[in-house]
């Protein structure tokens, strides 16, 4: 049975509006700015993608808005953006044919934070009733299922920076197998705080090109120092194709297939070699009965730490041979920064939109191509394209890769 999307919705540090968002990725716009929380300028790295134009408001009350953390806030949001634009009347559907799958990397770290020094300081009693609910990673797919009183499966998936892609897998496996008719699915994260940042920058992960945040996130550039944190979501609507015809919906794109792996090796670094991360990509193709030749794109995980996009080069040459120097491919988090859990629902997103205008985002930033790395990684200016069929690739902490095979 055929995956199609019919929704999408995003909370980003260019914007919140997805016609916006893509608008500003085309003309090559960065997101990275310096850390308007004071209290998070006391680390070596003081830039970040902070989601400057997000409001809860017209979405949900201001008093449920406060017992749900920011990073269910930001799925909520995309998630209802992406539920609007599908035209679904849940009035009208069998609730309990439709799911709710989002994942998280960390998930309320915020609010463990608030919680914490509440109870160093003030004792237990003070603790919020409303913590465990607001911390807990499955908050988001929980508070989307019953924002639309959905019925079927909710859960989340936790793989670090893979985490909205295993999500989508999830999705259209129930979908293929009948189990259900509709999915929100995606990924959101809201790590940009004291612990998420004293943790990066204890590991040396992050970019301190603090007099220069908008050059920092630099893909694939020999001069690259580390990724730039992020924060936002990207969801999807995901229905049957029967199910979406049926009603008469609008098909935006097709989910083809997906794959997955993990590299087996380190909790932290990618394997050089890229052994997995490229099984991974033929795996997905496998999946979506797509010969490599026929991918016209590939959106990279491409977060700017010199491993990682080495890895990632070594892994397109694996899986792609002779033709992976034909495949423009580009990283979109040069632009917005690594959103962690959320990133790889927001490149799908960023990857269907390239399928459907032919524009081919560019690696802004990309000045002093790495030798290594040396594919057609779409160096500084967007470019156009008619594309039918695009990779997304995903890879997070604990070896876990994950990619997406997606078509117009």
């Amino acid at each position: 049975m055929r995956t199609v999307i019919t929704g999408i919705g995003l909370v980003t540090p260019l914007g919140c509006q997805v016609e916006q968002v893509w608008k500003k990725v085309c003309e090559g716009e960065s997101g990275i700015r310096p850390i308007s929380e004071e209290s998070l300028m006391v680390f070596r790295s003081k830039i970040g993608g902070e989601c400057l134009d997000f409001t809860t408001d017209g979405y949900m009350d201001p008093h449920e808005a406060k017992r749900i953390d920011r990073f269910v806030q930001y799925a909520v949001v995309a998630a209802m953006e992406a539920v609007k634009l599908s035209g679904l009347d849940f009035t009208k559907e069998d609730r309990s044919r439709c799911a709710s799958i989002i994942g998280s990397g960390v998930g309320g770290l915020a609010e463990i934070e608030v919680q914490h020094q509440k109870l160093i300081d003030k004792g237990p009693s003070r603790v919020s009733p409303f913590t465990i609910p607001k911390i807990m990673p499955n908050a988001a797919a929980g508070q989307v299922s019953i924002q639309y009183q959905l019925t079927g499966p909710s859960y989340a998936v936790s793989t670090a920076c893979a985490s909205g892609a295993n999500a989508i897998r999830d999705a259209i496996g129930l979908i293929r197998r009948g189990a259900v008719d509709v999915v929100i699915t995606g990924g959101t994260e809201a790590a940009l705080t004291k612990l998420g940042m004293s943790g990066f920058c204890a590991m040396r992960a992050l970019s301190e090109r603090n007099d220069d945040p908008q050059r920092a996130s630099r893909p694939f550039d020999k001069d690259r120092d580390g990724f730039v944190i992020s924060e936002g979501a990207g969801i999807l609507v995901l229905e049957s194709e029967e199910h979406a015809r049926a009603r008469g919906a609008a098909i935006l794109g097709e989910i083809l297939g997906a794959g997955v792996t993990s590299d087996g090796t380190h909790i932290t670094q990618p394997d050089e070699q890229g052994l997995e991360a490229a099984r991974a990509m033929t795996l997905a193709l496998n999946d979506a009965r797509v010969d490599a030749a026929k991918i016209d794109y590939i959106n990279a995980h491409g977060t700017s730490t010199t491993l990682g996009d080495l890895a990632e080069t070594a892994a397109i040459k694996l899986a792609f041979g002779d033709l992976a120097k034909k495949i423009p491919i580009s990283s979109t988090k040069s632009q917005m920064g690594h959103l962690l859990g959320g990133s790889a629902g927001v490149a799908a997103i960023l990857t269907l939109l390239t399928l459907r205008d032919g524009v081919i985002p560019p690696t802004i930033n990309l000045e002093n191509p790495d030798p290594a790395c040396d594919l057609d990684y779409t160096p500084l200016v967007a470019r156009e394209k008619k594309c039918s069929i695009a990779i997304t690739n995903s890879f997070g902490f604990g070896g876990h890769n994950a990619c997406l095979v997606i078509g117009r």
